[in-house]
Formats: C-alpha cells, structure tokens, sequence
C-alpha cells in the first residue's frame, strides 16, 4: 500500500513523492492525517533553505510537525489509544527518560534518541502518519481536525509563554509579531483575561486580519516612526504589564520589550535572529523580567485541549489558507509571504 508524502529539498522547493504505508510497532500507531499545517519554523529553517546542525537538522524525511488525524492501526504494547480515535500529536518524540521528558518537555530532550516529526522523523504531509503512542493528545469531538492541527506547536507555545509570566485579568498585553502565532497569543491572552490586547506588525493585511478574528483590540504598524508612542498612548503612557515576542526580528523583540511597563514581564518566542539594546535603560533600570519559552509540554497541551473547549475557542479561526495534500507547493508559497494567516494541509 502506497501514500504520499511532500519533502523539502530547500532553496523553496517542494516534492510530492510516493513512500510505502508503515506498519506500527511496539508502542506505536499508524495516523491517517486530516490536517497538517505549517508552521514559520518550517518556512525559515527547512523550506527556504535548510539551517539546522547535527542531531537536529531536517534529515530529508516527509516534512510537517504540526499534524492531527485518526489511528487506524495500533501496534503491540499500546496502552491506552485504539484504532478510531482522533489524536493530535506533541510534535517531538523524545527519549521519555531524561528529567525534560518526564516533565513531558520532550522538546528539550538532547537525547540522540530524540526525533521531531517533520525533522528526524517522517511528518504529517502525507496520507499517513507512523507515531509513539506517548506523543498522542486525545482530541475532543467539540474540536476540528484543523483545530487540532494548530494546537501543539501555535496554541500550545502561546498557552506555555502566556502561563510562564502568568497572564491574568490585571494585565495588558503587547504581542510583537502578528503571524499566527502571534494571533493565537492574542486569543488565549483574552481568554486568560487579559483586560486589553495591542498587536504590533509591519504587515497590515495581518493587523487586519488579527482585528477581524478577535486576536487584538489595537493595531499598531511595528514599523512607523511613533510606533512606541502609539503603544504608550493606549496605556496611560505606561506600557503593557505583559509582553510577548512573537516577530522573532530584533526590532520586534526591543519594541516589546520597550513597551513593557516597569515592573513588567516580557516572554520570547519568536525563533531565530539577534538582538542588541542598552540593557540598563531598556530592562535593569525597568525592572523588567524576561522570559524564554520553548513550545510546550505534553502535560500543558492536554491542559489546553481541556481550555479551548471550556473557553469555546476554535483555534482555526485564524487559518486563512487550506489548501489538499497535491497542492502544497503553492501552500508554502502562501505561508513563505508571510502576509497570511495560519496556512493548512487539509486531507479531507
């Protein structure tokens, strides 16, 4: 039995190429994919050109590390998934004994047993999906496969950062970057309850989308010359209480970091890049506490299936684009613009 399966070879090509259907082994299951999206992650350090080093650079394997479906087949020794459910899938599958993993932080696994799907590890761009049981979440009926696909490495990087400096109802928060990731902090944030939401980009087709869905109250362009003023106007010249990188640029991160009050706390999740600032005026002398985040944890994402259908939020919202497994070439185009919102593999 055969399937398909997309690589990215880099220099922004895309292959669509047949490959055999695995078979489970032990602790393992077979997934028919229903959606796959694709993350900045994957335009920037695979498809454009290919940046990882070592154990973690992409290995020529089918890509996607944002994948959801339903088990058609379980191997031996699994213990509590069957053939039919639906699961999304933590996206890293680490060695499970390291002190990261049993903290269900197998993104931080340095294992060489670790393998991130759509990395290491055959991904979710095919017709099928060879997964570890202990990387399934169970999805909830009242989500779509969509909604799944952008929980683990979107929703759940946001949740983790938003939880790391503790979002609440007495904050405001400033969210640099208005990508999908950026959109899906702006949700959760609300949610969390936060009492006010500005969002900062150089694009404006995604300050207006971010307004559209929800995920912001104020759209302020990153790059005008008053951009700061705008954000400081909006709060009673103080600033944001809460800030979260999402742009990954090194204007972004200093423009949260300088529209975080004083006594504020910033969290960086947006990848790549560097960033040079005057440390004692932009952070020591504002008593600002800087956050690093890094996606999530099995324990955190299953919390967050839990919240998304008690909070009635449908992640989804924010995909703009889907496109069929045979139409992934132009999928990637439209993500690698970076003018949309989240962009989606859809098998059904």
């Amino acid at each position: 039995m055969k399937m398909r399966g997309v690589l990215l070879p880099g220099g922004r090509k895309v292959e669509i190429k047949e490959f055999d259907v695995p078979e489970p082994g032990y602790g393992q299951v077979l997934v028919k994919m229903k959606a796959s999206s694709i993350c900045g992650s994957d335009i920037r350090a695979i498809y454009r050109e290919h940046l990882g080093h070592g154990p973690e650079a992409y290995q020529n394997v089918i890509a996607g590390h944002e994948p959801c479906g339903q088990i058609v087949k379980v191997g031996p020794g699994c213990k509590r998934f069957k053939e039919g459910d639906r699961v999304i899938l933590y996206h890293i599958s680490g060695c499970g004994v390291c002190n990261d993993c049993r903290k269900g932080y197998m993104i931080s696994c340095t294992s060489p047993h670790r393998a991130a799907y759509g990395w290491q590890r055959n991904g979710g761009h095919a017709d099928y999906l060879l997964a570890e049981e202990n990387t399934c979440i169970a999805l909830p009926d009242a989500l779509s496969y969509v909604d799944g696909a952008l929980v683990a490495c979107g929703f759940g990087t946001v949740y983790e950062a938003l939880n790391r400096v503790a979002v609440s109802g007495e904050d405001r928060v400033l969210i640099t970057g208005m990508g999908p990731v950026g959109m899906a902090a702006g949700l959760v944030a609300k949610k969390m309850g936060a009492t006010q939401v500005i969002g900062a980009d150089v694009a404006p087709s995604r300050l207006d989308f971010s307004l559209k869905v929800g995920a912001i109250d104020h759209a302020v362009r990153a790059d005008a010359t008053d951009a700061l003023a705008q954000i400081k106007a909006l709060t009673d010249g103080l600033g944001c209480e809460v800030s979260i990188d999402c742009s990954g640029s090194p204007q972004g991160r200093l423009l949260a970091l300088q529209g975080t009050r004083r006594w504020g706390r910033c969290a960086m999740v947006g990848e790549g890049n560097r960033v040079d600032f005057d440390v004692s005026q932009t952070i020591i002398h504002n008593q600002i506490t800087i956050y690093g985040s890094w996606v999530t944890s099995l324990g955190h994402m299953e919390d967050l299936v839990e919240k998304l259908v008690e909070w009635k939020l449908k992640p989804e919202v924010i995909v703009s684009h889907r496109f069929t497994l045979d139409q992934a070439e132009e999928a990637y185009r439209v993500a690698d613009a970076g003018l949309s919102g989240k962009v989606c593999i859809v098998m059904e």
